[in-house]
């Protein structure tokens, strides 16, 4: 793959230039930076092309050979196998390697008003080639194994087929088989649109080529749909009417575990039974109607597996990743449906957003559950469910448990009881909605954005000694999320912890703690559900009031836990004020001064206040639990910040002293406090379009340039702390931080938009209700650094090498 460097040369000199020219109107400067942004697309569309058309050579390379063995008396394959086989290739390769020779010369003599669409233009109405291809390839792949199964000579051609994978280095191909080769045009025709939809969503409707790539995004959307792409299936939302209420003692939607699926289910407990039911989807009629999956009688339900040796089913976890794409999405859509109500468009765009934002947030409702709470009924069948939080596992079983005090006897529904039980459900159901935002009344509360902290104190009410600890959760996209976890208090009935933590709330009404006995015994684990040892002892929640929190002091709380009362502290802090960045009036410090200042007055690539942390770190803080999510005490993190601030001699001294928390605190805090973000003002709103594009290998080309763009020092600072987080999350099964975890902690505090760019609320007396395009800012900012994070391998800094396709000089 052909990655493009920048030299010594400012990469955007009209930007550059602007600030000489004064002050300029803001939609000037927005354009601008858009006709930036498509150099940078079409830069990584050419980047895209050169491997795909590697690929394609790389198919090309045998057939030479073998239509010249196919007229000799002993052919590899016939003249007929390698017109199947390679049907249409040739001509992919002349079509693509036309397009990109067109494209080169006009993106290395760039201008804003270079033009571009006829080219994609011409390449959308040669797509007919690819719908024979399309066509073929199940021929294709067919005869390819026939012919490998046949002859060994073919099937060792067939998976040793290389492709450059780098102009600049001679000899550098990477070995494909010839199955992964056959499926690139494929992959390529289905991302035709996508490549489209990143060029026109930076070419201003003003600029030549707007209506040509509207042409040819028609024409490529038309031929997508004529071939009869797959397109993701679209998930029913279920809404059910509001009944009567009748005597039920709980219900509520669940996720259900069946034979390694995740399905969707609304759950009854009777006073004699629990039953588990699935809302039909109607069409046409309006009654809701529920279907019966299974019952068990109350007399013949346990928790208590049957064997204790018997494992639980393998839980399919979905990666972080993915959860936060269907966030990004979810506010996304949120967004679109603000813009469209101040626009007071029509009623049938508004329809089709609701229609999609219930279908992602159904899709992550499905998706989030991981923790297993499992019954069994006395016939020997079991059933798991997926919950995202051990309160509602404790609220089941405690509701379960009261009521099978008063069953005594077992008994068997006949199939029409069973039928009309499954019919009253209807009107006798007290949660009527699935818990999506969608479905909430538009008064209701949109909940907190922003950062939450808390102090957990101590607890009182223990009647013996035991070893205990708390977790903290907080309810995020219509799911609870654990959030934070204190140590171990052991042997006690009077726990004194004292540990702060800081919460990032999306949209959070709720504060949950959780009570624990650690136990280490193993002889006394229950097997409950499968679950952890560990005792849940009492459970309590706190109602995140705004007006309560407005004024951003500490609320001292103490929570009821029948009898067990736990004190905490909580203070909210806004985003905007908790990310503020406020230069320093003293240039001698560190902490609020410039990072270029910094590095030049110690005559250093990194700033020691960084290599200190990280060093310190990396000595005793890899396995810490939650390291650079548990916050550290305040007060060291001060002390620490004001012997960095005065150069203090002893601050090694301090810091090997110190919990190593605070050390993490600290060195958070000190790119905090920036006086411009790591990755800057300037280059912040190019990340965020960057991250944002569709075909992968542009979006690398991309983020590469990008990221290479930035000051020495600030550029290489980052590369420094990348290394080390990646290092942090290598211990991952220990101290339980992934990438992703790493991501959510550093990103807001790496990128940041300037405050002209930020789309925070205008009137800082409002901090508390943010809205959804914020929400999806901050997300945008986590995926630009996992993006980093995942990267194998970043070219050195100090490359010497200027591309031609990022030269500004003719």
């Amino acid at each position: 793959m052909c990655y493009a460097y920048f030299g010594s040369e400012p990469p955007f000199p009209s930007m550059c230039g602007s600030r000489l020219l004064g002050p300029r109107h803001k939609s000037e400067l927005d354009l601008e930076k858009g006709l930036e942004m498509r150099k940078w697309v079409l830069s990584g569309i050419l980047a895209s092309e050169e491997t795909y058309l590697s690929h394609l050579e790389a198919l090309l390379l045998p057939m030479k050979p073998l239509k010249a063995a196919a007229t000799t008396s002993q052919p590899v394959l016939t003249s007929q196998q390698i017109e199947t086989i390679f049907f249409k290739v040739p001509e992919l390769y002349e079509i693509h390697k036309e397009f990109y020779d067109g494209l080169f010369p006009r993106v290395q003599q760039w201008s804003h008003q270079q033009r571009v669409g006829d080219l994609f233009q011409k390449l959308a109405s040669q797509l007919g080639v690819y719908r024979a291809f399309v066509d073929n390839y199940g021929v294709a792949m067919e005869t390819a194994e026939k012919c490998c199964q046949a002859n060994a000579q073919f099937a060792e051609i067939s998976e040793n087929l290389r492709a450059r994978s780098n102009k600049d280095v001679k000899d550098s191909t990477t070995k494909n088989s010839l199955e992964t080769l056959l499926y690139k045009p494929v992959d390529r025709v289905t991302r035709s649109t996508l490549v489209l939809h990143d060029l026109l969503k930076h070419t201003p409707s003003s600029h030549p080529d707007h209506s040509l790539l509207q042409d040819a995004l028609r024409i490529s959307q038309n031929f997508l749909s004529s071939i009869n792409e797959e397109i993701t299936p679209r998930r029913q939302s279920m809404t059910v009417k509001k009944g009567e209420h009748r005597q039920l003692l709980k219900d509520s939607f669940m996720v259900e575990l069946v034979e390694g699926a995740r399905k969707l289910r609304h759950i009854f407990l009777f006073t004699d039974l629990l039953l588990c039911t699935k809302l039909k989807k109607q069409s046409g009629g309006k009654t809701q109607q529920y279907d019966c999956k299974w019952y068990i009688p109350l007399t013949d339900l346990s928790f208590q597996m049957v064997d204790e040796l018997e494992a639980l089913p393998n839980i399919p976890l979905v990666p972080d990743e993915e959860l936060d794409a269907l966030k990004i999405k979810i506010s996304q859509i949120k967004s679109d449906i603000q813009r469209e109500k101040r626009a007071n468009k029509g009623s049938k765009v508004m329809e089709r957003l609701r229609k999609k934002l219930s279908e992602q947030e159904s899709l992550l409702l499905l998706m989030s559950p991981s923790m297993a709470f499992r019954v069994h009924s006395r016939n020997g069948k079991s059933y798991t469910f997926l919950i995202s939080s051990d309160y509602e596992r404790a609220e089941w079983r405690e509701s379960i448990r009261e009521q099978q005090k008063k069953c005594f006897k077992s008994f068997s529904l006949t199939s029409v009881e069973l039928q009309m039980l499954t019919n009253s459900c209807v009107k006798l159901q007290t949660v009527h909605h699935i818990p999506l935002t969608i479905n909430k009344e538009d008064d209701e509360s949109p909940g907190l954005y922003g950062f939450l902290h808390v102090i957990v104190h101590s607890a009182t009410g223990f009647k013996q000694s035991s070893n205990l600890y708390c977790t903290l959760e907080v309810d995020s996209f219509g799911y609870f999320v654990n959030k934070a976890k204190t140590r171990v208090y052991r042997d006690t009935t009077e726990p004194n912890w004292n540990e702060e933590f800081e919460i990032e709330l999306e949209g959070s009404q709720t504060l949950r703690i959780l009570c624990y006995e650690k136990c280490y015994n193993k002889m006394k684990m229950t097997k409950e559900d499968g679950e952890s040892a560990d005792k849940l002892m009492g459970k309590g929640q706190v109602q995140l009031d705004p007006q309560t929190l407005q004024d951003r002091d500490w609320q001292r709380t103490v929570i009821d836990m029948n009898g067990i009362e736990v004190k905490l502290s909580v203070k909210f802090t806004s985003r905007e004020f908790s990310l503020k960045r406020m230069p320093s009036r003293k240039q001698t410090g560190v902490f609020g001064v410039k990072i270029a200042v910094v590095t030049k007055r110690e005559r250093s690539k990194v700033p020691y206040i960084v290599r200190q942390c990280v060093e310190e770190i990396e000595r005793r803080g890899m396995e810490e639990v939650g390291i650079y999510r548990v916050s550290g005490v305040a007060t060291d993190i001060q002390a620490l910040k004001a012997a960095f601030d005065v150069n203090n001699k002893d601050v090694s001294v301090m810091m090997s002293e110190m919990d190593v928390n605070a050390i993490a605190g600290t060195l958070k805090l000190y790119f905090r406090e920036l006086p411009e973000p790591l990755f800057t003002d300037e280059f912040y709103p190019n990340f965020a379009e960057g991250i944002a594009l569709s075909d992968p290998v542009a979006k690398e080309s991309c983020m590469l340039n990008l990221l290479l763009s930035l000051p020495e020092a600030n550029l290489l600072t980052f590369l420094f702390l990348l290394d080390h987080l990646k290092r942090v999350a290598e211990k991952e099964t220990v101290n339980k931080m992934s990438l992703h975890n790493l991501a959510t902690v550093f990103g807001p505090t790496l990128l940041r938009p300037s405050e002209k760019e930020s789309k925070l609320p205008a009137n800082p007396s409002q901090p508390i209700t943010m809205t959804d395009s914020w929400s999806l800012e901050v997300m945008s900012q986590v995926q630009v650094l996992l993006y980093f994070l995942q990267l194998e391998a970043i070219p050195a800094p100090d490359s010497k090498r200027q591309s031609i396709l990022f030269s500004t000089e003719v």
